[in-house]
């Protein structure tokens, strides 16, 4: 429980100032054990100079860090979301976590990020605002498990993005979906039918291929899936999201890479 003084002084905070404080007290209700998901081995520390875009940031030694194991959120109505991050990370002192330090092919380095004191990364904390997405691309099953945790709080709290209730695309809507292409996107739907054509797998969720959402999963992917307990065809008729990189091959199209990138809804 806070204190008196403790509410006298978030009553005199700016409304910025206890918003990131509610989420960071959301976020360490969780559990710490959960974000520590994410605690990789250090991978140096720095002073943050400026924050650059919704996920990157320059330390003030020139380095630039992207968040790791996130995507940033884009709509229509808010395509620039970089003050979620700048209100954690603008002119702190912060710690670089991850498997290793080497840069991407912009110079990056992606990384989990901790503002000095804290042991709940930045990506949690952005989560839980609603200002981010988990990424597809977070292999390991603990720091997935702590980020799809703070996400999920975000959205049954109807917090940032998931206020807005076309933030989950509707497969009976194809339109939509097409109308993100080079997107990162969260779409849900009932597969209807579960096809192989060649080297690929279909998950329908239309009955026109020229029109219609589908996920599609390579052969050399199938083996992963199979290994996690989630059978291609046993997906048919059943409720499910999916998220990553909207393509147009006909309709509307997300290729599933790994298998993080499905989930389950509800009780199907």
């Amino acid at each position: 429980m806070l204190s008196p003084a403790t509410m006298i002084e978030l009553q005199r905070a700016p409304r910025a100032m206890i918003a990131l404080c509610s989420v960071w007290l959301i976020v360490s209700a969780t559990g710490s054990a959960r974000a520590a998901g994410c605690a990789f081995v250090p991978q140096g520390e720095g002073h943050v100079a400026a924050v650059i875009d919704p996920r990157t940031f320059r330390l003030a030694d020139g380095r630039e860090v992207r968040l790791a194991g996130i995507e940033p959120v884009t709509t229509a109505t808010n395509t620039n979301r970089a003050a979620a991050l700048s209100a954690i990370v603008a002119g702190r002192d912060v710690t670089l976590r991850g498997a290793d330090d080497m840069p991407d092919r912009y110079g990056r380095q992606p990384a989990f990020v901790f503002v000095d004191g804290s042991d709940t990364p930045v990506q949690s904390l952005l989560l839980a605002q609603g200002e981010a997405l988990v990424a597809a691309d977070v292999t390991d099953k603990d720091c997935a498990a702590s980020l799809s945790t703070a996400e999920a709080a975000a959205r049954a709290a109807k917090r940032g993005t998931w206020a807005d209730p076309a933030a989950i695309k509707n497969t009976e809507s194809p339109g939509d979906i097409l109308a993100g292409i080079g997107h990162f996107t969260v779409v849900e739907g009932r597969v209807l039918s579960v096809r192989q054509a060649g080297a690929t797998t279909y998950l329908n969720f239309g009955r026109n291929w020229t029109r219609d959402f589908a996920a599609t999963i390579s052969r050399r992917m199938l083996g992963a899936f199979e290994a996690a307990g989630i059978a291609p065809k046993s997906l048919e008729n059943r409720r499910i999201r999916v998220r990553g990189w909207v393509e147009a091959r006909g309709g509307p199209r997300i290729e599933l890479l790994r298998v993080g990138q499905i989930e389950l809804v509800g009780g199907n």
